[in-house]
């Protein structure tokens, strides 16, 4: 192979590469985001406790999670390593909210992704629709500014930095039809 095809090829390999990790990083982000959904849409997730542990596996063991800027300090704080992360979760989904939170979905958009090697940087912006059972809603919008890091193959996230956009409150009964439960985890 002369040298002018072998660079041409090492540049399409280089190019792909690229592409494959950008495409990782947007499923991993994707499934973060379907996995905190509520009602949980991922086909049997058997409860809470399990649905924290598959979001646990898209994060590496220094993972940060964060929420930043003067609305989310106080709310979300700082979480250094899964064990935090997890108790974070657990604090979320391991009590009886009242009034209870009927619907959750997040909607991911203006989407950046860049990457280097085995690290990336990623943006979105996400809004997402809350409902609880007394009727009231919200809806909340963020800037995610989240941290990628290939570890033995694998794509995980290593930072989740999410900073308020605005968070607005919804007429009752705007949306009339949601689901108690998500189809998808029918057998």
């Amino acid at each position: 192979m002369d040298d002018a095809l072998a660079l041409r090829l090492a540049d399409l390999v280089a190019r792909v590469e690229q592409l494959e990790a950008e495409a990782d990083i947007r499923r991993i982000q994707a499934r973060y985001m379907f996995l905190c959904d509520t009602p949980c849409p991922e086909a049997g997730v058997r409860d809470d406790a399990h649905r924290i542990d598959l979001i646990m596996d898209l994060y590496t063991e220094d993972a940060i999670w964060e929420g930043v800027g003067e609305y989310y300090d106080n709310q979300f704080g700082r979480c250094i390593g899964r064990q935090a992360i997890r108790d974070h979760f657990n604090g979320f989904w391991g009590k009886k909210r009242d009034p209870e939170l009927l619907l959750n979905v997040h909607y991911l958009t203006s989407e950046q992704i860049h990457v280097d090697g085995d690290v990336a940087d990623g943006q979105w912006v996400h809004c997402q629709p809350w409902i609880f059972s007394d009727g009231s809603s919200l809806l909340r919008s963020s800037r995610l500014n989240n941290l990628f890091r290939k570890e033995q193959g694998i794509w995980k996230i290593s930072r989740t930095r999410t900073e308020n956009v605005f968070v607005a409150p919804l007429t009752p009964d705007w949306a009339e039809n949601f689901p108690r439960r998500s189809m998808l985890m029918a057998p």
